[in-house]
């Protein structure tokens, strides 16, 4: 199967990912660290299981396994940052920020890992990127812009760490097959995220969901055990087999996958996630999803 069409799989899959921790986020969480601590509970246990299920593979080095640990220390730390401004942000005013990360990653392959990119392609990124940033931009009094504020930079962080994270993950999937690194990378992601988020306060909003029997733990359960889980294992299929740069670029789409389920939600459902819905609003999403789909022919081509 082709690596672009894994990728826009994996990128699909992630905008559902996205939606259900806004919606626990919006409807259910009291604590900004609630959500973190149940997803690092089930990454942990994930992690787990796919290291039982796959043992260490033959010719397995210390240096390839370490890589992936470090790239699922780094996609934790992405995680948090993410996180934390979903908790303040629409989601799709959110994630499009994020996808500046192919930008990172294509600098980062050339340097590291010595892929060669070409004219066209370059361009293709710069037009898939430029699309997921503009979902992002803030009408205001007949003025518009991104919001340059510290949310803003804990993305463009966030987007450097996720780029860090796929380099180095694409280093140890020479090395190592997938399902191993999956599961080393979920137990380093779980961590930093018990890490940061295991506090008195989001226990007890976790105790309260199981009092009262909240639906917030079927969508928790649902989206880090099932959806979650195959989004990752999807994008790290698709680094395996093809470059780094436009893998990630490919997996940008992201963003266009969240602004098109999102909006939809908000118009069936007023309110349901918190999103803006004006006709300007939905012009200037349909616009960028253009955008993000001319350059994702001209990673194809």
């Amino acid at each position: 199967m082709s690596w672009i069409v894994i990728a826009l799989a994996s990128a699909a899959v992630s905008g559902v990912v996205n939606l259900f921790d806004k919606t626990v986020m919006h409807r259910y969480a009291t604590e900004q660290l609630t959500l973190p601590m149940l997803i690092g509970v089930m990454q942990t246990l994930i992690g787990v299981v796919a290291l039982a299920v796959t043992r260490v593979p033959d010719g397995a080095t210390v240096s390839a396994s370490g890589m992936a640990l470090v790239s699922g220390l780094f996609f934790g730390v992405n995680g948090i940052l993410l996180m934390r401004v979903l908790y303040h942000r629409e989601v799709s005013k959110t994630i499009p920020v994020q996808q500046t990360a192919p930008i990172f990653a294509a600098i980062l392959a050339l340097m590291f890992l010595g892929e060669s990119i070409s004219a066209l392609q370059w361009l293709a990124i710069l037009a898939t990127v430029t699309g997921a940033v503009t979902l992002s931009l803030k009408f205001e009094d007949g003025s518009w812009g991104i919001p340059l504020d510290r949310y803003f930079s804990m993305l463009i962080l966030g987007a450097i760490m996720f780029a860090v994270a796929n380099i180095v993950g694409k280093a140890a999937l020479d090395e190592l097959p997938v399902l191993y690194v999956h599961g080393l990378r979920s137990i380093a992601l779980g961590s930093i995220f018990l890490v940061v988020s295991v506090r008195p306060e989001p226990i007890a909003n976790v105790r309260a969901f199981v009092r009262d029997r909240s639906p917030a733990l079927v969508f928790v359960a649902t989206n880090e055990l099932i959806i979650a889980n195959a989004s990752l294992v999807m994008l790290l299929w698709a680094l395996s087999l093809g470059p780094a740069a436009l893998v990630l670029a490919v997996a940008g789409t992201r963003a266009m996958f969240v602004v098109l389920f999102s909006t939809v939600l908000a118009l069936v459902w007023k309110g349901a996630l918190g999103e803006e819905t004006t006709a300007k609003a939905i012009a200037i999403k349909v616009g960028s999803t253009s955008l993000i789909m001319a350059g994702i022919v001209g990673i194809a081509v």
